[in-house]
């Protein structure tokens, strides 16, 4: 049960919308078109607006898009400044809707707008086509995380409803968007002036048989859209009674979590269950299951020194600590940033001392170029490393956009002066290790791997098996490998531990030294592969953005990527090596699935649990399956 029907309110899905593009596109009359149609504005409401219109002695144009622009400045204007929220319904659907300005000092504005945004609509006038600010507020959107765009383009009853215009707009459009990494972009040919294609379908484009804009609106699916796999629960405030009562209040910012559930809280990495989830509303027997993003009161069965800031997930499923992180930021502040000023970083309900350690570029919207910079102006958009006084559990914004963003406040001042996307990538020091001299040249014998496959009557792959320790990756390696090698298959078995003996016993144990050891086995079973051997490589590679190298590296074709998704609990009975004991008491450092998370492989080729199953039977249904796709 939602939190709607909690409320007794209707259970209609919510969008949030928000528009953009250049002035005078037409954003605002669109937004009151739609209200006007679907009946959503009041009499007195509308009673304004025309005696505003009259007063200003303005088009009936301008007349539509003051049911947006509230601010006295606006009207006087006749421009948009500032964010204009509005609440409407259809039959099928809520929608929450932010207006944001088109002028370019607004930008930031246009950001705010669409930081939240299931989709943004750009309006793009048919007279004057792709301007520079429609790139501007398209990169904004993709930046912001928002996952379609919605352009409408208007003003068609002015170029006679032309689909050659049409077509070319949405020709240029297109091969910008190309470059941003949109998920959807849709193309609607509207006068919002004139109602054409808004809420009833025009008569006037019979060139056009696609949806009308509120059709779009009403059933575009975003389902998807929302992180329900990873838990996070900023405590915002604990609640203390009677002497004995205790609980977490804060709002599920992703996923779900259930009654009974084990959980960790981060920074400290303590753990426990939750004992009961209470929610307004729900009466003494609480909630059997919350999500987000439900606000609700987690009660757990041990007393936990837990404090507003800190992070509330599952085990198996955390995200990384970070006192050292990279972000994108959009600069709000008319006072440029000062690189030697300290700055505090507020996420979610948790705040830290940032210092910057370097601004890596701004991005020049237009041209998407990145140039170098020493500051960050009102309005500029830039990447920045970052270094906070205390580790942050944050999220790539990417992946979770309500983890993943933060915003930055002038410690003197106390102004709000950016928002930041964190942005996961591999350390510059790292980048360097891979880049390569101009002076190297891959030199190929003189057998090919036609050659190799007929010899061996079986195509060489890399067999990669990870999950936490004491899933059971050596022993169904070494069980797969006497398989094979019985089957008369060339195949070898590359072990992490027996790799840092030798070859990467230069690499620690610090996240880019373990980064980098992943990548060099990567690269000897590419060596490997290509002698002709099948590689069976035994990493517990607990992180994605090491998995994308390996695959990089390998290629997806020489690549069979399975995972040992068996519990920490069984995981941990068994340790093998004594290493979750040792752990658990202190000795070691940054241990995945203890101090340290693993991520779990949003596609694996192959995910096994060994929990109930012996060795034998998982080296056999691997063998399976290799068999099929090395197959000559």
């Amino acid at each position: 049960m939602n939190a709607l029907t909690h409320m007794g309110e209707e259970t209609r899905t919510i969008l949030r919308l928000s528009t953009a593009g250049s002035v005078d596109d037409g954003k605002s009359t669109l937004i009151g078109r739609l209200l006007m149609d679907l009946h959503a504005i009041h009499e007195d409401t509308i009673a304004s607006v025309a005696k505003t219109s009259k007063k200003l002695g303005v088009v009936e144009e301008m007349s539509l898009a003051l049911v947006t622009d509230g601010l006295r400045a606006e009207q006087e204007q006749g421009i948009t400044i500032d964010v204009a929220y509005r609440y409407f319904t259809s039959k099928k659907r809520r929608f929450i809707l932010a207006d944001s300005p088109g002028h370019e000092q607004y930008t930031r504005n246009m950001a705010t707008a669409a930081s939240t945004a299931d989709l943004t609509i750009i309006l793009v006038d048919a007279t004057k086509g792709i301007l520079p600010q429609t790139k501007r507020h398209a990169f904004v959107a993709s930046l912001m995380g928002v996952p379609r765009l919605l352009v409408a383009v208007n003003k068609m009853d002015l170029v006679g409803f032309s689909e050659s215009t049409f077509e070319a707009i949405c020709a240029s459009f297109s091969e910008f968007a190309a470059k941003l990494g949109i998920r959807e972009v849709r193309f609607i040919p509207i006068s919002a002036l004139q109602g054409d294609n808004v809420v009833e379908q025009s008569t006037r484009i019979p060139w056009y048989r696609g949806e009308t804009i509120l059709e779009y609106l009403e059933h575009v699916y975003i389902g998807g859209d929302r992180n329900m796999v990873d838990f996070r629960f900023p405590v915002q405030c604990v609640i203390r009674g009677d002497g004995v009562y205790r609980g977490y209040a804060g709002r599920i910012a992703s996923g779900s979590i259930q009654a009974g559930e084990e959980i960790m809280v981060l920074p400290s990495l303590r753990r426990s269950k939750v004992k009961k989830i209470e929610y307004f509303g729900s009466g003494p027997e609480g909630l059997q299951k919350a999500q987000s993003p439900q606000s609700v009161l987690l009660c757990l069965e041990d007393e936990i020194d837990i404090a507003r800031g800190n992070v509330i997930v599952r085990p198996q499923n955390a995200p990384p600590l970070k006192t050292h992180f990279e972000a994108m930021v959009v600069w709000m502040s008319e006072t440029p940033l000062d690189a030697s000023r300290q700055y505090i970083v507020r996420h979610t309900t948790a705040e830290a001392k940032v210092y910057i350690d370097q601004i890596a570029y701004r991005i020049d919207v237009e041209s998407l170029a990145r140039n170098s910079t020493e500051t960050l102006k009102l309005n500029d958009i830039g990447r920045i490393a970052f270094t906070s006084s205390k580790p942050l559990a944050i999220d790539p914004y990417q992946k979770n956009r309500a983890t993943g963003n933060f915003i930055l406040i002038d410690a003197e001042t106390f102004a709000t002066v950016a928002a930041g996307m964190e942005i996961e990538r591999m350390p510059e020091e790292m980048r360097s290790k891979l880049r390569r001299s101009e002076n190297l040249h891959r030199e190929d014998g003189l057998i090919s791997d036609v050659e190799r496959r007929g010899r061996t009557k079986s195509k060489a792959m890399t067999v990669w098996l990870s999950g936490l320790s004491g899933a059971g990756k050596s022993s169904i390696a070494k069980a797969l490998e006497r398989k094979l090698f019985d089957l008369e298959i060339p195949t070898y078995r590359l072990d992490g531990d027996n790799l840092r003996g030798g070859l990467n016993r230069d690499l620690g144990f610090s996240q880019e030294d373990r980064s980098e050891n992943l990548r060099r086995a990567a690269e000897v079973s590419k060596l490997m592969n290509e002698a002709g051997l099948v590689v069976l490589a035994s990493f517990i590679t607990p992180r994605e953005a090491d998995r994308e190298v390996i695959q990089s590296v390998l290629g997806p074709e020489k690549l069979l990527s399975v995972y040992l998704s068996t519990p920490l609990s069984v995981c941990e009975e068994r340790d093998p090596h004594g290493l979750y004991k040792k752990s658990r008491a202190g000795l070691i450092r940054e241990f995945t699935g203890v101090s340290s998370p693993f991520e779990e492989p949003a596609n694996p080729d192959l995910s096994i649990n060994t929990a109930d199953r012996t060795i034998e039977q998982c080296a056999e249904e691997i063998a399976e399956v290799l068999l099929r796709r090395a197959k000559v």
